[in-house]
């Protein structure tokens, strides 16, 4: 969408009103507009009180003060950007709607009679907490630093740890009243300049008013498959995760007001990986791996078989007779799994909204209602917990807190088909959840490669979190420049 430009009046006065009116000064407690006039020269100079450094402005306005008609003559415009702003971050624009964007988003303008442009100094500093570990990507051993809600800082953490020339942050603001900042990141000597060019056309292509949900607006306009509930991109707020990702020839989105980067494209398998692996010994780490394959595949699979042998028993061999409840209950069993599932998701809801003074008498409430009373009441049977708690610890070690929701939903899909066919509906249930995946793309990559299309290096580096020296390829899905490590 084409920007409404508003060019530079010949008149101070009708430039410093222009802005006055445009950013409604008077109705807005927190923007601040100074008049000021030094060496004979009338300036506007214009901020957002929690933005603006005071101690930087303050020093300006010092120097200002001391400075005769003389020294900003013959030219005022030049004499204060090259001598008498002592400070790195300052432009010049020309535009008074650009500027009034500007100055919204921290930055200060100085507007100078008789000057054809406006002084943009850059001493903004945003709200922000100390960078520390995020709680979804915990590891053992290794960072506690973690990426935060300031744009400026998580580049300034990213750059940390991919200290390469090629090494490129592209700037775009998103959203007709938001104004977001958004940062593009990517190695230029490995990442697809296709790829680089396609993302940054659909996040041009974006029409809205703003990103109040930040990295997710962003999500559901570029990934498409709105009714997808498998994410097609990943989430990190760990800076070593996202340079790893940089170096196999990524690219990232960085998002202001966001603790979490976007990394482009993801598929399954990237959603299955932990830094935790990472931090081990290679073969602690392919058996963290496994165990981790195999609690993703009960969370998925567990219930709803479970669920089929107890409809027939005939398919359990002799010595799994037991499998199944000794007494069938007054709730129907698909009921109890359907309670079971809705039941989980109010306790993990109820956690999010409760203090953390009160968590310890939620969880006693939760394993009173759900371990004893519900069973004696003949609500649930003793297996359903059981199998219900395997579930949901293979949906809690799931890495991804998106993946573990669409296998939540996967499960109930089985559950149903279970329900419906028996075992052809297992069956058919899987191959159509197989399907699906298989058919599904994440920015024109396979989401089940290296599966289908079956490719073996990355498939032995899945299963088997091979040794980082062993590792001196770059994905080829990502068709990077530089395919050696």
């Amino acid at each position: 969408m084409q920007k409404e430009g508003q060019s530079l009046f010949s008149s101070f006065e009708k430039n410093r009103d222009y802005i006055h009116e445009r950013l409604a000064v008077d109705q807005s407690f927190d923007i601040i507009q100074r008049d000021l006039e030094y060496a004979g020269i009338k300036m506007a100079l214009f901020v957002i009180d929690g933005f603006g450094k005071d101690d930087i402005l303050l020093y300006i306005m010092q120097l200002f003060a001391e400075l005769d008609t003389e020294d900003l003559q013959p030219n005022a415009l030049k004499k204060l950007l090259e001598r008498y702003i002592p400070y790195i971050e300052v432009d010049e624009a020309d535009d008074l709607n650009e500027v009034s964007d500007l100055i919204l988003g921290g930055p200060a303008a100085l507007v100078v009679e008789g000057a054809d442009k406006i002084i943009i100094i850059d001493a903004r500093t945003y709200p922000a907490r100390t960078p520390q570990e995020p709680d979804l990507e915990r590891v053992v051993r290794g960072s506690r630093d973690g990426y935060v809600e300031t744009i400026i800082f998580n580049t300034a953490l990213t750059r940390r740890r991919v200290r390469d020339r090629s090494l490129r942050m592209e700037y775009m603001q998103i959203g007709r009243r938001s104004k977001t900042d958004i940062c593009i990141c990517y190695l230029a000597d490995i990442a697809d300049e296709h790829r680089v060019d396609s993302l940054k056309k659909k996040l041009e292509a974006i029409d809205t008013d703003g990103l109040p949900m930040a990295e997710k607006t962003i999500e559901e306009y570029i990934s498409g498959r709105h009714w997808n509930p498998y994410p097609t991109v990943r989430y990190t707020e760990r800076p070593d995760t996202a340079a790893t990702h940089l170096y196999e020839g990524h690219v990232i989105i960085i998002i202001d007001g966001s603790p979490s980067v976007t990394i482009t494209p993801a598929t399954y398998a990237h959603h299955l990986q932990h830094a935790e692996e990472y931090r081990q010994k290679p073969l602690v780490g392919a058996y963290l791996r496994f165990v981790r394959f195999f609690a993703v595949l009960a969370s998925i699979f567990i219930l709803p078989l479970y669920y089929l042998f107890t409809k027939h028993p005939e398919y359990l061999p002799a010595n799994l007779q037991y499998i199944g409840p000794d007494e069938a209950g007054v709730v129907p069993l698909l009921v109890q799994f359907l309670l079971a599932e809705v039941g989980i998701d109010v306790l993990r809801m109820a956690a999010i909204h409760t203090p953390s003074s009160l968590a310890t008498a939620l969880g006693l409430v939760a394993a009173i209602m759900i371990g004893e009373v519900s069973v004696q009441v003949g609500w649930f049977s003793h297996e359903v917990v059981l199998y219900l708690a395997v579930a949901a610890i293979g949906t809690y070690a799931t890495p991804s807190y998106e993946l573990s929701l669409a296998n939540r939903l996967a499960r109930i899909f089985l559950l149903l088909t279970v329900a419906l066919f028996g075992g052809v509906g297992y069956i058919a249930g899987i191959t159509i959840w197989i399907l699906y995946l298989v058919r599904m793309e994440s920015f024109h990559v396979a989401y089940f490669w290296p599966f289908i299309p079956f490719s073996y290096r990355p498939f032995r580096d899945v299963f088997l979190r091979s040794p980082i020296p062993l590792k001196n390829r770059r994905p080829a899905f990502l068709h990077p420049k530089d395919p050696d490590r």
